[in-house]
């Protein structure tokens, strides 16, 4: 699959150890010298600013999607090469997906995680067939991906499905998990004689 942009769902916040910002800046000159570009939420702060100051450090392309409400809080990255003001969340996530060739999310906080999940849902209902990754810095999303395999042996979860989730903690392995990706085949979960 060739990834022309990427979206990275993350913390507005740097988190406790230094080794978040040190991969969110990895990920960013990864994703640029790859020549693909950058959908985030448009803030200056936290790993969203390291990775946007990353991309563009090294001459990549920057696409920021942040709704008014939050553009002060977040202090919009107004350096980035597209800087989009939407009105609410839903239209920012929505804007973010139709300019996404895949997805991403690094540590973060409520939002990643649900922006995150929605992507995947997405994927599993057929909305897209974009994949979707976890960089899994420092193991932080190893309570999750074991709550995903848990929710698979309760049957309440799909083992194809699961494999939607890519998983990788380098950067450089995620775009190539995420460049050889392949949608599973979306069937229908419940029939008429089912329900």
């Amino acid at each position: 699959m060739r990834l022309k942009s990427v979206c990275v769902f993350c913390g507005s916040n740097p988190g406790v150890d230094p080794i978040y910002v040190q991969a969110a800046r990895s990920l960013g000159t990864a994703i640029a010298s790859r020549g693909m570009a950058l959908v985030y939420g448009g803030g200056r702060v936290g790993l969203m600013g390291a990775i946007a100051e990353a991309v563009l450090g090294v001459g990549g392309k920057v696409i920021g999607v942040i709704p008014e409400a939050l553009k002060r809080r977040e202090l919009a990255f107004e350096a980035a090469t597209e800087l989009h003001v939407v009105d609410t969340m839903h239209e920012r996530k929505q804007q973010m997906a139709d300019l996404s060739d895949g997805f991403i999310a690094m540590p973060g906080g409520f939002g990643t995680f649900e922006e995150f999940c929605e992507v995947i849902t997405w994927a599993q209902l057929g909305v897209h067939s974009k994949p979707c990754g976890l960089l899994n810095v420092k193991g932080y999303y190893d309570h999750l991906l074991a709550l995903f395999d848990h929710a698979v042996a309760e049957q309440l979860l799909q083992k194809r499905n699961r494999s939607i989730v890519l998983t990788e903690s380098a950067p450089d392995a995620l775009l190539d998990a995420m460049t050889r990706y392949e949608a599973p085949a979306v069937e229908k979960w419940l029939t008429s004689e089912k329900t």
